[in-house]
């Protein structure tokens, strides 16, 4: 079939390209704008307790006041804030609630109960409508807010500094901008130099950046659209996300091609033969491969956060655009350009290369497979002892941006000097079920039963209720932080507590942000125990296809789980041991799951396809593991190595999140390339024998002994190669 698709393309290599650059356009021209999500609680199904407590929330108190942003006051000389300091904060709150800003509802004055036990910091709560939430105006109202404050405060002894969530959402926009520049620069450099150091051609070089900056605005275009007609959410992650795979996968699917076709032209085809056998040879691959990662991106349709819904098909429709373009944009580009102008100025396509390292790698997994199994295979076991201190941290804000933006010291100054839950209170809501009003007289009790929950700080004496006396709310202050551990274990004491505790004809919901993320913990382990399966047996069944095997997906697949296990140990290692971080982000396992589980099984199906090819021409199980690592080596460790970096830039990015992404992924698929498709699967499948291809090793049949003989002596070409 991919013949006949190598075939069709080179027959009308300019009808292939007008159709894609035709396609690149009306899509774009058609597509909506794609807008960022930043609440995370619009992640969560309904049926979790914290989004049912924020419905009851908006039904029984629709006036409450919920702060959207904060203002932080403070001397520059670092003393206690005095009557003087107290007249020119009421005048910045004043002077910012006359400009009637856009989406600003309330300001509030800074009273008593809003300074510092020190008495050196002091703060102004502000309120936004309450459906600004995704409204993209709300970071302009962000931004004239922390612009004018300083403008209002100038000529007083105050600095004053914006915080909260509109805050974070303004210095997150901000900071993702810089960090997809730094990447989508970083990644393109690394391409453009390293494709030129393997052919040494400037034109190879830019064909792949080139050819990809049309079809990402295909594969941009088509997510726009899936997004809005299926009414998915996209993270702020996404599109540096998006930068990475469509600039790595794509180069890793076109050096599959190139290598391939430089073989070709090498063994004496034309032109255009050896595109059409390129294409044919490598073709499968690059579908299977893709197959494999669009069908661990799909999976995720499964998952119960939002996030990843979105994530999923967005990265699953970016793979299909990419292996599409790759064997048939690429190959329709390939076929019009000839050699001697591609590979200029080198002519080193012309001769054979021993490819001496990879023959000696090669000639060592043939000798000893046994001896190579366990030490690549012991090294991803240790590694992987590591996972077991695998902590998850929900605070994404600080995850996401850098310390030094001004949310993020105000929200350190908060921790530092107010109470650490005053940030975000915990809300307890007691509503009758019989819709009658609530008899108060339980009131102390309850609110007693709620203070001596361990990891509670304190309980607000007064509960609010609501008009019809039917639900009140229990303002709950947490001695940890809001997104650390230590107070999503305490929200779920406080649930038990207080579903215990509720009177007769009564329910209790707890809500705020931190039994937001109690039940993304809930969901995430639950995704892991649904998602995570599903994509192996799926990812076996392409691979078991791609094969004619029923064995030998299996070992490949234990082969990528150790991978899994052992980038997520070597990533707690580092993060936790060596930066002493008090944990890595709670979806840290998930992406190491798409990109390494699903992406480095490439490199896998890349070698293993090129070992059963050697096979199928007669050579024994050793010599075609040999084989298949001289001639594919070079290819897996290109790829792998450009891929590794191109997530490697994500460190430029200056946040946590994405240094942990980017340290992680760049490892994983670093393991992926060099220990398992290099070494631990062919080493297996080595000792294996034709075992390995039951039920389908009937056809893999000939004149091994003979050939294992040469390669022994380094023949640099076996019989029967061509």
């Amino acid at each position: 079939m991919f013949h006949r698709i190598g075939q069709f393309v080179v027959r009308r290599a300019w009808w292939v390209i007008a159709a894609w650059v035709v396609a690149a356009i009306a899509i774009v021209a058609s597509a909506p704008t794609l807008t960022a999500q930043t609440d995370e609680s619009s992640f969560l199904p309904k049926h979790y307790e914290s989004i049912q407590a924020s419905v009851l929330q908006e039904k029984a108190f629709p006036a409450n006041f919920t702060p959207s942003a904060m203002l932080l006051f403070e001397r520059t000389d670092g003393g206690k804030l005095d009557q003087a300091d107290q007249t020119a904060m009421n005048k910045v709150v004043k002077g910012l609630a006359d400009e009637h800003i856009n989406l600003v509802e309330t300001i509030l004055p800074v009273s008593e109960k809003a300074m510092s036990k020190d008495g050196k910091y002091a703060l102004s709560m502000i309120a936004f409508d309450k459906n600004s939430q995704r409204d993209p105006k709300a970071v302009d109202a962000a931004q004239k807010l922390r612009d004018d404050s300083k403008t209002l405060a100038s000529g007083s002894n105050l600095k004053v500094q914006l915080g909260g969530q509109a805050a974070q959402n303004l210095d997150q926009q901000d900071s993702s901008k810089l960090a997809n520049a730094l990447i989508a620069f970083g990644t393109v450099g690394i391409i453009l130099l390293t494709l030129g150091l393997i052919f040494r051609s400037p034109i190879i070089a830019l064909l792949p950046v080139l050819s990809i900056a049309v079809y990402s605005m295909v594969a941009n275009g088509l997510i726009a659209d899936a997004s809005k007609a299926f009414g998915l959410n996209a993270d702020s992650s996404v599109s540096a996300i998006l930068i990475i795979v469509l600039f790595g996968v794509g180069t890793d699917y076109f050096l599959f091609l190139m290598f391939r076709y430089r073989e070709r032209l090498r063994a004496g085809d034309d032109r255009k033969t050896a595109v059409i056998n390129a294409v044919g040879r490598v073709g499968e691959a690059i579908a299977s491969a893709a197959g494999a990662v669009i069908v661990a991106f799909s999976v995720l349709l499964l998952s119960s956060l939002g996030m990843f819904k979105a994530l999923g098909p967005s990265l699953a429709i970016a793979v299909f655009v990419t292996a599409l373009a790759s064997i048939t944009l690429v190959p329709a580009i390939l076929s019009l350009i000839p050699e001697k102008v591609l590979f200029w100025p080198s002519r080193a396509w012309q001769r054979e290369p021993k490819n001496a390292r990879f023959a000696a790698l090669g000639n060592t997994v043939q000798r000893k497979p046994g001896l190579v199994a366990v030490v690549s295979g012991g090294l991803m076991v240790v590694l992987a002892l590591g996972a077991f201190g695998f902590k998850g941290t929900f605070d994404l804000a600080s995850g996401s941006m850098p310390k030094t933006k001004e949310s993020m010291v105000v929200q350190n100054t908060l921790m530092a000097n107010f109470s650490a839950g005053a940030s975000a209170p915990s809300e307890v809501y007691l509503t009758s079920a019989a819709g009658t009003p609530l008899d108060k007289a339980g009131f102390a009790s309850f609110t007693a039963t709620l203070g001596k929950v361990s990891g509670v700080g304190q309980v607000v004496p007064q509960p609010k209720l609501s008009k019809d006396g039917q639900t009140a709310d229990f303002t709950v202050l947490l001695k940890d932080d809001p997104a650390s551990n230590g107070a999503i274990d305490a929200v779920g004491k406080l649930r038990d507590a207080a579903h215990a505790a509720a009177p007769q004809g009564t329910q209790v919901y707890v809500g705020g942000i931190t039994s937001v993320y109690k039940d993304i913990n809930t969901a995430m382990a639950r995704d892991y125990s649904l998602v995570f399966p599903i994509a192996a047996l799926l990812i076996m069944v392409i691979l078991g296809l791609l094969l004619r095997s029923v064995v030998a997906p299996w070992y490949l697949m234990a082969a990528v789980g150790l991978g899994f296990g052992a980038t997520v140990g070597a990533t707690s290692l580092l993060f936790q041991h060596v930066e002493h971080e008090s944990g890595l982000m709670f979806m840290l396992p998930m992406f190491i799951y798409l990109f390494v589980v699903a992406i480095g099984t490439d490199y896998n199906i890349l070698m293993i396809a090129r070992l059963r090819e050697e096979a199928a021409e007669g050579h024994s199980p050793r010599v075609a593991a040999g084989l298949a690592i001289r001639h594919g080596g070079p290819t897996v460790a290109a790829a792998g190595g450009i891929l590794a970096a191109t997530f490697a830039t994500m460190l430029l990015a200056g946040n946590v999140l994405f240094s942990e992404i980017g340290f992680s992924v760049a490892f994983g698929i670093s393991v992926s390339a060099y220990v398992m498709a290099l070494f631990f699967t062919p080493a297996l499948t080595a000792l294996l024998g034709r075992a390995a291809w039951w039920p389908g090793h009937g056809e893999l049949s000939g004149h091994g002994e003979r050939t294992e003989l040469r390669i022994v002596q380094g023949d640099p070409e076996p019989a029967g190669r061509r």
